[in-house]
């Protein structure tokens, strides 16, 4: 069997996790536990709770270990406890992967340096000061490291695992069972496809929500480069 740990924590954009949760658990034979450092409920940013299955303490090892982004990275990353076990289940685990943010996740706990990683568009230069490799893709595979950028990147990064797991035959069989056929109705997705209002209104939001993301997440890399957990 498969085991599959996601992390979850407190402002987690809920698609990076359900995504590519809906797929993994169509590999077969797999078994996806939603792991916090508690079993309280956990709010999403989209308004509702998800249910943690397992604490730290019951997941000490996972086949793939998955870390989605949002918002709550940041306090996610400047979490001993939750570093401490995703750098725990990742260095045993066959395959560590995140989508969105999740990567500078993976990257505070060392589990990125010297690799290529993908991220939430927005943040993915953030990725250079843990000594990861950033790049402007949507699935990023480097050996046993797999990154989705942002938010709905999630479902194509799975549908890549499943093929490197399972084979292509198997992932097409998946994206045909979940009809995902992407057509959107405006083509906006990208910085670089966005009007310029757009990308403001955007920017606007996140100095509004996160004014001090960026210094806290700055902060974050020089301390752990300081005390050399950032480390392969």
């Amino acid at each position: 069997m498969i085991h599959i740990a996601f992390l979850l924590f407190p402002n987690v954009t809920q698609l990076d996790l359900t995504g590519p949760a809906q797929v993994l658990s169509r590999l077969g034979d797999a078994k996806i536990d939603l792991v916090a450092k508690t079993r309280d409920p956990v709010p999403t940013d989209a308004g509702f709770d998800l249910l943690p299955h397992a604490t730290f303490a019951d997941v000490p090892r996972a086949d793939i270990l998955c870390v989605p982004g949002g918002f709550g990275t940041v306090a996610a990353m400047e979490d001993a406890e939750t570093l401490d076990w995703v750098r725990r289940v990742g260095t045993d685990a066959t395959w560590v992967t995140s989508v969105c943010t999740g990567s500078l996740v993976l990257a505070a706990a060392g589990l990125l340096t010297g690799y290529r990683a993908a991220c939430h568009w927005a943040s993915r230069h953030q990725l250079a000061w843990f000594g990861a490799e950033p790049v402007a893709e949507r699935t990023v595979f480097d050996r046993d490291r797999v990154t989705g950028g942002g938010v709905t990147a999630g479902i194509d990064f799975a549908l890549a695992l499943t093929a490197a797991i399972r084979g292509e035959d198997h992932a097409k069989f998946v994206q045909l069972s979940i009809e995902y056929d992407p057509a959107p109705p405006f083509d906006s997705g990208t910085p670089e496809k966005a009007d310029a209002a757009t990308l403001d209104r955007y920017r606007a939001m996140v100095a509004k929500n996160a004014p001090d993301r960026e210094a806290r997440v700055r902060a974050v890399a020089a301390a752990l480069n300081q005390t050399g957990d950032n480390r392969p």
